[in-house]
Parts: C-alpha cells; structure tokens; sequence
C-alpha cells in the first residue's frame, strides 16, 4: 500500500507542477528579453478557460480525432509515474524502466500525430509528418542516453540508476555522462516541441510542426493536449534532473529525506528550466532542413556516451 501511495503521489506531484514549470520558463524567456512577462499561474489560467469553452470539431473528423487526446494524457501520465521525482525508491520499477518509459512517450507523440492527420487538413498533414520525423531520431537518442547511464550502473530501472549514481558520485564523473547529458537536453527540446526552427520566408515553420497537429482542436481537447505537453515537458526535466544530477534526492521514504527531496527537485528544475529559457532566447533560428543534422548529432552524442560507458564500466 505504501509503494502504491509512493507511486500515485509522486506521479501527482508531476502532473500537478507541470503548468507552473511552463509558466517558470515562460517567464524567464521574458525577463531574458526584457520584457515583464506573466506571472507562474497563468498557465493554470489559460487551462482553465480552455477547458471552458465550447469545441468545434470538423466534418470529416473521425472517432479517432476523439480519442487521441485522453490517449495522449493516459500515456503521458503513464510515463510520468515511472520516473523517479523525490525519492529514489520508486517502486514502480517492477512494472517498467527505461525501454517502457520510451514506448510510452513514443505511444503519445503516435497519437498526437495521428490525431493531426486525422480531419484530413493541410497543416495538421504537414505537421504530423514532420513530427514523426523528428520523433524518429529523438526517442531513440533519449533512450540510449538514459542507456549510458544503464550500462555504467547495471541496471535499467529508473530508480536503480539514479539510486546508483547518488550512492557513487564517480558514476557521473567522465565523459561518457557529459555526452549523455548533452545529447538528452538536445533530444528533450525536440521532443516537447521547442526546436528553434524558422522559415526566412512565411516564418510558420515553427506553428507547422507542433502547432499545425492541434490546431484543429479546441475546448476541452485542447486543453488536454496542452495539459499533457506541459507534463511530457516536465517529466524530461525531471529525468534529466534526477538520472544526471540525483544529489538531493531521498534515499528512503522517511518525511525528512522527503522534504529535502523536494526542495531539491524544485531548485533542480529551476536551473533546468532557466538553461532551457536562455536556449530558447539565445540560439539562432534554425531552418527546417537543418534539423535532421541537429538530431543526428545529438543521436551521434548519445551513441558515444554509451560506448564511452560500455568500456569504463
């Protein structure tokens, strides 16, 4: 009952600060560009009126259109209960690692596509596709990150590694972790949508990836979508908090190592989120057919941190 309670709590935990992680990095991008920007809350706002209003749904929209949005939720919060938040005991490691964790994230960007090619329009068409393209590189190159730091520490179970480099600091000492982290970071800003991609010309190409596959729902759906995008976000912080940099985390369930885990999380995603706001703001605009060079030098990374691991285990 207590593992069940740790699992449904932690996993609470996530879904719930996962607006106000959106609305940090929103914030930060802001003040980086001097302006006043709105406050952590308005994320919460904006679901809120999202959820209240009416939806307008196409013609030739399918039941599929229906259900894309609570299977992209039911997978997001799926993945979302199998990372390790405060503590490193996670028992939800008997029921899934890494390679699970993958799947899950790779069954919402599914639907999430599927969901855009659906009403049969140009954008959400030329979204999706473009979608699955960048999906192809970067759920395979955060799975052999996070495979990097399996092969070093002998398991890939997501609270075993971050338990393993918590109790040996010299796990994350070398290059084949700074390699790891790198290609995750460049993997994580693609997977949650934030490639700084423009097109010179029209300047949509942004819209025409994450944008163009919701942009036929509305209301409720929308809300969901946007809901799970912000916890998907969250969650990949988390992984790249708690795998690379666990220090902080409880190693027991005892409500002392509790609370200092939670402190440490949120300063953690703090840091994360203000690096992610100042890539955000700082790095040139790409265009579009320079991200397959981006992602493939981010699978290239993630490539070597495992073999870098693999021979000084």
């Amino acid at each position: 009952m207590l593992n069940l309670l740790a699992v449904v709590a932690q996993t609470a935990l996530l879904a719930l600060l996962a607006p106000a992680v959106v609305g940090y990095v929103r914030l930060a991008k802001a003040r980086l560009q001097g302006r006043r920007g709105a406050g952590l809350l308005q994320p919460y706002r904006e679901l809120r009126k999202t959820f209240g209003k009416g939806m307008v749904i196409a013609e030739t929209a399918s039941w599929i259109f229906h259900l894309a949005p609570f299977a992209i939720v039911g997978a997001t919060i799926a993945a979302a209960s199998l990372v390790p938040v405060v503590s490193v005991t996670q028992p939800a490691d008997q029921l899934g690692d890494l390679f699970v964790l993958t799947a899950l994230l790779m069954l919402g960007t599914f639907f999430l596509a599927l969901g855009g090619l659906d009403p049969g329009t140009a954008f959400g068409g030329m979204g999706s596709s473009r979608e699955m393209t960048v999906a192809a590189l970067t759920e395979p190159t955060l799975a052999v990150a996070i495979l990097a730091l399996a092969l070093t520490t002998g398991s890939t179970s997501l609270g075993v590694i971050a338990g393993s480099v918590l109790k040996m600091p010299a796990y994350a000492i070398g290059p084949g972790h700074a390699l790891a982290f790198a290609a995750f970071l460049i993997a994580m800003i693609a997977e949650t949508g934030r490639l700084p991609v423009d097109n010179p010309a029209t300047h949509l190409e942004l819209t025409m990836i994450h944008e163009a596959m919701i942009l036929e729902y509305s209301g409720p759906y929308l809300a969901w979508i946007e809901w799970a995008a912000a916890v998907r976000l969250t969650l990949l912080l988390t992984l790249a908090a708690n795998l690379f940099v666990p220090w902080g985390m409880a190693a027991t369930l005892a409500p002392a190592a509790i609370v200092i885990g939670l402190v440490a999380i949120v300063i953690k995603l703090g840091v994360l989120g203000l690096l992610l706001a100042v890539l955000e703001t700082r790095v040139a605009k790409l265009r579009l057919f320079r991200v397959p060079e981006l992602l493939a030098l981010s699978f290239t990374l993630a490539l070597l941190a495992a073999t870098s691991s693999f021979f000084t285990k």
